[in-house]
């Protein structure tokens, strides 16, 4: 993976333009509070054409939900692109698709937008593991304040985690959905692993179809060539009723502990819980004694 530059941080004033680039809008209301917290930073908020389309459940047809992107790019007063939603259809997007070349701009989501931000990190470009609009607000005050001192220039915190695997691992972040990124392996949105930090999260998944996932990390090599691992929330993802499973944590440990890397469990970011910022192919420290994920790097001014 190579590094990545943030773009030049954000001020208010700034334009910002909303799309919808994965699944259909159904959470209006969340969405509009997430409008409001960027507008009431100071921030200009333009929704673009087509956010609230509908095609089956994606957010319109492939075509459209690329031109939201396209435009969003291509506005030379555009700053950052604001995600509304996740569910599915980045990947689509990336068929036939090359990254226009444009001054850097700031890329917000997680979840399906995994697809995107591991496409533009291989420009050099470093996105934002971050809130979509339609999680932002249920984000503790730290946490959406997490968010905005990053992309206005300002360093983070570490995360505390619980460590798994003892050690200290120096590398760079990617921090994905395991779902969508496995999904990509073996296709040219998926960037090289070596000497990354890789930061995992998911949801809805059965302990087995985990187990499966990562194996298929394991035997396709990508898991051999990260540095550490730190893992997030893995939220509804219990055992079916009344069948023989393992727990998640014992699958998590079961594929991943054996690989004599720093591993850190319980850090604060996926869906259902908290969701604390994490930039994309920045370098971090991965510290598996005392359980910290830690940036080594801020946005220059």
């Amino acid at each position: 993976m190579r590094p990545c530059q943030p773009p030049l941080p954000l001020q208010p004033g700034d334009l910002l333009q909303v799309i919808a680039p994965s699944g259909t809008l159904r959470e209006f209301e969340a969405f509009q509070r997430g409008v409001e917290i960027w507008r009431s930073h100071g921030y200009r908020v333009e929704l673009t054409p087509g956010y609230d389309d509908r095609w089956g459940y994606l957010a319109g047809k492939d075509g459209d939900r690329r031109k939201q992107l396209l435009t969003a790019l291509n506005d030379p007063d555009c700053r950052g692109i604001l995600c509304a939603r996740g569910g599915y259809g980045g990947a689509r997007l990336l068929e036939d698709w090359s990254w226009a070349k444009h001054e850097p701009k700031w890329l917000i989501g997680f979840s399906d937008i995994t697809s995107l931000l591991m496409s533009l990190s291989q420009q050099g470009i470093s996105g934002v593991h971050a809130p979509l609009l339609t999680t932002l607000a249920a984000e503790p005050d730290w946490s959406v304040q997490r968010l905005f001192d990053w992309v206005e220039g300002r360093s983070l915190a570490p995360l505390q985690g619980t460590g798994w695997s003892g050690g200290q691992a120096t590398g760079l972040l990617l921090t994905v959905n395991l779902t969508v990124a496995t999904n990509l392996l073996g296709t040219p949105a998926q960037p090289d692993f070596a000497d990354t930090i890789l930061a995992l999260e998911d949801v809805g998944e059965a302990p087995y179809r985990i187990d499966r996932m990562l194996t298929q990390w394991r035997l396709c090599g990508a898991l051999q060539q990260v540095k550490g691992i730190a893992i997030g929330r893995f939220s509804q993802c219990n055992p079916p009723a009344n069948i023989p499973s393992f727990t998640v944590e014992e699958v998590l440990r079961d594929r991943l502990g054996d690989l004599g890397i720093p591993v850190v469990s319980n850090l604060p970011f996926g869906h259902d819980g908290v969701n604390a910022a994490l930039p994309v192919g920045i370098s971090v420290q991965l510290d598996g004694d005392r359980g910290l994920l830690s940036l080594n790097e801020t946005i220059p001014n």
